[in-house]
């Protein structure tokens, strides 16, 4: 590819000339603008259980899914977090940024308000996105788009917390039964069965106030009804949660608590166990997110201070943003005896409508460019998604010297993506369509995978693992305006990446393991809409990108010590990445190319230990070091840090359990560190270092409790995420501040 090549079209040369700054910001606020032909250059609430009685100190044996099989985390060959959602929901935890915020090496950086995130492990990120490289699940079934035309990577799953059962967090590469997108790892949502055997449900009620905000309220409820005992149950639930808003805005658009909005949602499970080796289940979930304006306080660069004040923002248009996610899914099981048959089918429809305020910045451009200053300017973004997939798993029976696991899986979906950048003068009359795209995109993908486990001897066993996928693609872009050029030719596109495993585990004890870990992971790779040139007949920039690829090797250690009072983890690993997928301009047209590499070296550790029957202590800390290897020609250059990742951070939590006037009682507190971050490569912004304390308690009457918490008890402005679009032409950085201290209460009542 030529990476510096100028451009052999006098027109695209000419124009861009006079438009490259304006051009350059939009592409950079907006990742798919980059996508476009444009004339100028593109930048790149349950009830806690009683106290334990005192002669029970032991832990009890933590299971996951992280391998497609229900085993112990102990004796998973990777680092698997495992997070309660009974604890959460008791910390008062109400999206992804709370839910993951007190992991490790794990970073959620928000695009200004809950669902308009991006979820990275172990740093493997470069700040804006392509395509994730987080997968995400709800139990068995891949959520969001496998491209890069839909804004997938920056809407990780933000699902209530409601009837979930936990999260589960697999770090490293995941792409052999994970498939594509997995290269970090995964985000798994675990739902509660339908119970067969008995009538249950619960409600709940909160509220909450945040220092300088608004009140929220939430209220929800879960009913499980057997339809036939033991044979049949349907499971319903549904809530609804109402954020107060913390961020005021000064300017035009001036008002308090401006961010407030609501998310609704519900789910329905049913269960059929027509024989004890035949399963059907059935789930149906939605869930939408509705802010009336993004999180941010503007920042400063040169001096790290706010530019109007903490949790306060200069806007002369709001940027309210919804969210909406539906999935339906059927889970057909039926046990052979030697081995389990699943036949897994989905269907699920995602919409995202955005709206951006660019008139601070591109106001004095376009007056610069084309003599006159606009009240406003500001961009439309809407993404509507499609996806199905199946997916057919065949599992060996647990136990004997040989296990496996083989699958075949398609996936299909289609997206279309809207984006609409215009200016207004005084009063709100439109003015001009400054960018008009319309770009519809195809995916098609179908894989075959597999891996084999080798119990050697009793205490020694190695696993090995491929999955081979051919993906094809189609994209259209439709544009207009002076910004972008006309509309381009049906781009395709067609590759077969490979992923692979290898781990082997020895068994030290019976409750304790090494292992060895080396796996891969990939992006898919992707079609560029692109013009020839007119004087030779080739095309302007390179027609496809291809897939990104990583390979992770991994050392570990699992124990469960002192009759299982003490449970330790540790980890250390060393990421390579290859061909970095980025946004680029060759010849004055906005592409996807591949480029430069990086590497990451980190270490992890987690420990819980319980002293008595009463007391529990968890502490976790994570160590990264990630930096490009080579230059990459959209990024930066070789030794330059990757965004995101602090280079320490950690986490400690205690609780104890109490008994007041006879009913159980619990008290709980955590600390969290994390270290400086840059907000991109080349450290346009860096956030600083910050602690964050979050405190909870309360009381268990039996059917009915009572939760109290507070969360962020000392008013920390910690800067959890920051976006730099604007940085390159001297605007602010936006970022996400930690919630000012907020204090709620949550009444469960059970039956």
């Amino acid at each position: 590819m030529n990476k510096t090549a100028p451009s052999t079209s006098a027109h695209v040369a000419h124009t861009g000339l006079r438009l490259t700054s304006i051009a350059l910001a939009v592409a950079a606020l907006s990742p798919a603008l980059a996508l476009a032909q444009a004339v100028a250059p593109a930048a790149a609430a349950s009830a806690p259980a009683p106290a334990a009685a005192a002669s029970d100190v032991a832990m009890q044996t933590v299971y996951v899914t992280a391998s497609r099989r229900r085993e112990p985390a102990r004796e998973v060959p990777m680092q698997v977090d495992r997070l309660s959602t009974v604890d959460l929901q008791q910390s008062g935890a109400k999206s992804l940024i709370d839910y993951l915020g007190a992991q490790p090496g794990v970073d959620v950086s928000t695009n200004g308000g809950p669902g308009m995130g991006t979820v990275s492990i172990r740093g493997v990120t470069t700040g804006d996105l392509t395509i994730a490289t987080v997968g995400t699940y709800i139990d068995d079934v891949a959520y969001g788009s496998s491209s890069a035309f839909a804004a997938g990577s920056a809407t990780a799953l933000d699902m209530a917390l409601l009837d979930l059962d936990h999260i589960e967090i697999l770090r490293g590469p995941q792409g052999t039964l994970y498939g594509a997108g997995a290269m970090g790892g995964v985000l798994k949502y675990v739902t509660n069965e339908p119970d067969t055997s008995e009538f249950s449900g619960k409600a709940a009620i909160g509220a909450s106030t945040t220092k300088g905000g608004g009140t929220s309220s939430t209220v929800n409820a879960v009913v499980n009804v057997p339809l036939k005992t033991d044979v049949a149950a349907l499971r319903v639930a549904a809530f609804h949660d109402h954020e107060g808003g913390w961020v005021d805005v000064v300017g035009p658009a001036a008002g308090k608590d401006l961010n407030k909005g609501d998310t609704n949602g519900g789910r329905v499970a049913l269960l059929v166990e027509p024989s004890a080796r035949f399963h059907i289940r059935a789930t149906a979930v939605t869930q939408e997110i509705r802010r009336g304006n993004s999180d941010f306080t503007d920042m400063d660069a040169a001096t790290g201070q706010p530019v109007d004040g903490w949790n306060k923002r200069d806007q002369v248009v709001l940027e309210p943003h919804s969210v909406r996610t539906g999935q339906g899914a059927v889970d057909l099981e039926y046990d052979f005896g030697p081995a389990r048959l699943n036949s897994i089918t989905s269907v699920q429809r995602s919409k995202l409508s955005q709206h951006y305020d660019l008139s601070a910045v591109y106001a004095p451009l376009i007056n610069q460019f084309f003599g006159f200053t606009p009240d406003t300017v500001s961009e439309d973004i809407s993404a509507d998604v499609h996806k199905t997939t199946q997916e057919f798993r065949l599992t060996s029976t647990a136990g004997g010297s040989v296990e496996w696991l083989a699958g075949l899986y398609w996936d299909r979906e289609t997206a279309d993506q809207k984006q609409h950048v215009l200016d207004t003068l005084a009063g709100g009359s439109p003015l001009a369509d400054l960018a008009q795209l319309d770009l519809v995109s195809k995916y098609e993908e179908l894989a075959g995978y597999g891996d084999i486990t080798w119990n050697a001897t009793p205490t020694l066993a190695f696993t090995g693992g491929v999955r081979v996928a051919q993906n094809k693609q189609d994209f259209t872009q439709n544009a207009s305006g002076p910004l972008v050029g006309g509309s381009l030719p049906t781009a395709h596109s067609k590759e077969t990446p490979k992923t692979w495993l290898a781990t082997a585990r020895y068994k030290l004890t019976t409750t304790s393991n090494v292992y060895l870990r080396a796996a891969s992971g990939y992006r898919p790779g992707g079609p560029n809409a692109v013009l020839d040139d007119p004087a030779t007949g080739l095309p302007l920039a390179p027609q496809t990108f291809a897939h990104d690829s990583l390979w992770s090797y991994e050392a570990g250690y699992k124990g469960d010590l002192f009759d299982n009072t003490l449970s330790i983890e540790a980890a250390v690993y060393d990421i390579r990445w290859h061909n970095i997928q980025q946004a680029y301009s060759v010849n004055g047209i906005g592409v996807l190319v591949n480029g430069g590499k990086a590497e990451i070296q980190g270490f992890e550790l987690g420990a819980s230990w319980h002293p008595s029957a009463r007391w529990s202590l968890v502490g976790s800390l994570s160590t990264i070091d990630g930096r490009l290897k080579e230059d990459a020609p959209g990024l930066g250059t070789a030794g330059e840090r990757l965004p995101n990742s602090a280079d320490l951070s950690a986490s400690l939590g205690a609780k104890t359990s109490f008994d007041v006037a006879g009913h159980a009682g619990w008290f709980g507190a955590s600390e969290r560190y994390a270290g400086e971050r840059d907000a991109s490569v080349g450290a346009a912004y860096k956030m600083p270092a910050y602690w964050l304390t979050d405190m909870n308690g309360g009381i268990d009457f039996g059917r009915v409790s009572l939760g109290l918490y507070v969360r962020n008890v000392f008013d920390a402005h910690a800067q959890l995420a920051t976006s730099a679009a604007l940085l390159s032409l001297g605007g602010p950085a936006q970022v996400e501040l930690a919630r000012p201290r907020t204090i709620g209460m949550t009444l469960t009542a059970s039956f």
